[in-house]
């Protein structure tokens, strides 16, 4: 008897059989949590964003830019990276009309790849929908907006329109039809980059951007005052 007849042979004798498939779908409708209204659950996102040192401003889709020209001052950007986006584009404008330099990131990284370690200051991209439970930001990389863009610049500045905002990563997936379409990267981000791995202590930017701020636009049903703590 060779060694897989014996195997299935001791299967058979115990009776094995195959196992039901897990029912995912109503496991994760179980866990979602509920929100009285969207101000709550948008309080509780930027609760978990603020508690991992992430910065949140809340704009609308008709003044955006001026939150994005205050925070490169603020921070004294010297220049922002670019996608090669609508968004970009609004970006780019309101730089010109600040005097804040910009990069488009239109080439090869292969060509111009010390320049993007060594005097890149910001990289600006727009999530493609948030995950208020953790507290996250869901970005999809494409050609017009490189994983890169929010991956390698010390600051990350994310545009997020909330009203793409789901309550957990499974309601995002069916949401968004990306459980069958998956994209080449899906990128999670819930705060700067951080690590705890030397003795323990909690560096940020050890790998990746050290800030992140988030334009949050607000639907106009919705105030900023609202969301005061």
């Amino acid at each position: 008897m060779s060694a897989r007849d014996n195997i299935l042979a001791k299967l058979r004798k115990a009776n094995a059989y195959p196992m039901a498939e897990p029912q995912t779908e109503e496991y994760y409708q179980e866990m979602s949590p509920e929100w009285e209204n969207d101000v709550e659950r948008l309080k509780h996102w930027a609760k978990a964003m603020h508690a991992v040192k992430t910065e949140i401003f809340w704009v609308h889709e008709n003044d955006w830019e001026t939150a994005l020209v205050e925070v490169a001052k603020q921070k004294e950007l010297k220049n922002v990276l670019l996608p090669q986006t609508a968004d970009g584009t609004r970006a780019q404008k309101a730089f010109q009309a600040a005097n804040i330099a910009t990069k488009a990131f239109d080439t090869a990284i292969d060509s111009w790849k010390d320049e993007m370690f060594l005097d890149i200051s910001a990289g600006f991209s727009a999530a493609h929908c948030g995950i208020a439970n953790t507290g996250t930001l869901m970005l999809l990389s494409s050609p017009e907006q490189p994983r890169t863009l929010s991956l390698v610049p010390p600051v990350h500045i994310c545009l997020f329109d909330t009203s793409k905002m789901y309550g957990t990563f499974y309601a995002a997936l069916q949401g968004e039809k990306l459980a069958d379409n998956m994209p080449t990267n899906a990128i999670l981000v819930s705060g700067p980059s951080k690590t705890a791995d030397i003795q323990l202590t909690l560096a940020y930017g050890a790998h990746g951007p050290r800030d992140l701020v988030v334009l949050a636009m607000l639907p106009k049903h919705i105030k900023a005052e609202d969301l005061a703590e």
